[in-house]
């Protein structure tokens, strides 16, 4: 019943759905980077020092570093190794060039929620914090029915679709390495996922702050020891990226086939999937975080977007350009991937990619999951919903592992384009609010001093404030 229903979607929704998604995700990338002067350029290392300086805080709401890295939880991860694969099998090298596109003009797009996020997120009682862009759509736009619908294609997108596709990766890989069987694997998953997530959204912080700088490093030092080995072949490398992106011999298919390229296509889909700028999911954890400037957040996620992309994508992408085979349907995903290190490093590297997926995909599968809940709390904060929810997601943990790789990704697209249609459309509308709160942090970032937003100098967004509390009441 479930697969059947997911069947219909794909086949009926996907196509035209992904050609007005593509240039709604690109135009609004482009609109905040022109109309903030370039933010992910101009204040790039403001980004780097209000991550690493983040204060302690109290209760159970997350320090700056704690948010920066449950937000890379679910950025790093399957879209990072799986997706890179799978856009160069079928879009070619020229594929990484429009990943790279889209997380550069999407920096600005996720400074832009990351900060709304801050502004409009509301307090609980145990002094923890909780929004996003269910929350900046009910407060800033007034449209208590599309924030509904928003995390609802968000509940969908993370608790559902993204989860089972990091579950379908880890079996895939699990498999070409000690050839596990999907129905184990899949219980396994369900286990180990279900005594975090009843743990709560502290402990998701915790497991993130540990486990994703660590893993994160090792694959680097990994990717970076194949690229010094092979350092003369990387100028042709990165040239045949770009001589490819612009090979329009492979259309794409849908209303805009004419217009788009197979590599602009895969590489644009797989950018969005990998680092979600725009996307609306990342605010949902930055409006956790306890800072003292709604812009400082919407800098640090900025800056999880370029360390998604441009570092650990672009890493991955050169490891399988220089190995002896990556074209063709026959290899691709996380296949592809694991061809490559075997190429590059043995048996040894077969492995290698097996177990570090398994750390990559499980702490998406977490991130993906602190996301979802804080969008179940908005429909409903009720713990038998929240309750119910968590099984749900165990679920599809499960049916990610025993269904086909094919299935599962078009699920994903499908779901994803949804949700950042309807979180992209309000960014445009509540575009204002970020210009005045940038402009607000610059102008006191220039003074030297540490930028504090001072509600009760900027009248729109004191009534702003006064409607949220209202909004709280009810």
């Amino acid at each position: 019943m479930v697969e059947q229903g997911i069947h219909w979607l794909v086949d009926n929704v996907e196509g035209p759905l992904w050609d007005a998604t593509i240039v709604i995700l690109l135009g609004v990338g482009l609109f905040f980077t022109i109309t903030t002067g370039f933010v992910q350029i101009r204040l790039f290392p403001h980004s780097l020092r209000e991550m690493w300086f983040g204060r302690e805080v109290q209760g159970d709401s997350l320090t700056p570093f704690q948010a920066f890295a449950t937000g890379l939880a679910s950025r790093v991860g399957v879209g990072n190794i799986s997706g890179v694969a799978t856009a160069i099998a079928l879009g070619g090298p020229g594929a990484v060039f429009w990943m790279w596109l889209t997380a550069l003009i999407g920096m600005s797009s996720a400074f832009a929620e990351s900060s709304l996020a801050q502004l409009f997120k509301i307090k609980e009682t145990d002094g923890s914090f909780r929004g996003g862009p269910a929350y900046y759509i009910t407060q800033g736009i007034g449209s208590r029915w599309l924030a509904a619908a928003f995390a609802i294609a968000l509940i969908f997108t993370f608790g559902f679709a993204f989860n089972a596709v990091q579950s379908n990766s880890i079996v895939e890989a699990t498999r070409n390495a000690w050839q596990w069987d999907e129905h184990y694997v899949g219980m396994g998953l369900v286990l180990l996922t279900s005594l975090i997530i009843f743990g709560g959204i502290k402990r998701i912080g915790k497991f993130s702050a540990r486990i994703v700088p660590v893993m994160a490093l090792v694959y680097l030092l990994i990717a970076v020891s194949i690229l010094l080995i092979h350092y003369d072949r990387i100028p042709s490398v990165i040239s045949l990226i770009i001589r490819s992106a612009f090979d329009f011999s492979a259309m794409a298919g849908g209303v805009f086939g004419a217009m788009l390229s197979k590599a602009m296509l895969l590489g644009i889909k797989r950018g969005l999937f990998s680092n979600e700028a725009g996307m609306g999911s990342a605010p949902n954890v930055a409006a956790t975080a306890d800072v003292k400037h709604p812009a400082s957040q919407g800098l640090i996620q900025m800056l999880g977007v370029f360390v998604d992309t441009m570092v650990v994508c672009t890493c991955t992408a050169i490891i399988i350009l220089l190995s002896d085979n990556y074209g063709g349907e026959q290899l691709q995903s996380i296949s592809l991937t694991q061809n490559a290190l075997q190429h590059h490093m043995g048996e040894f590297g077969l492995h290698f990619l097996a177990f570090i997926l398994l750390l990559f995909a499980f702490s998406s599968i977490i991130g993906n999951y602190a996301y979802a809940e804080s969008n179940i709390r908005f429909i409903k904060n009720n713990p038998v919903v929240v309750n119910l929810f968590r099984a749900m997601v165990l679920f599809f943990v499960y049916f990610g592992a025993v269904n086909s790789g094919g299935i599962v990704w078009a699920f994903a697209d499908t779901v994803m384009a949804v949700m950042a249609m309807i979180n992209l459309v309000s960014l445009i509308i509540l575009s204002p609010i970020v210009w005045l709160l940038l402009k607000d942090y610059h102008r006191q970032a220039k003074q030297g001093i540490v930028p504090v937003l001072d509600i009760m100098l900027h009248p729109r967004l004191l009534k702003l404030r006064l409607d949220q509390r209202l909004w709280n009441r009810r």
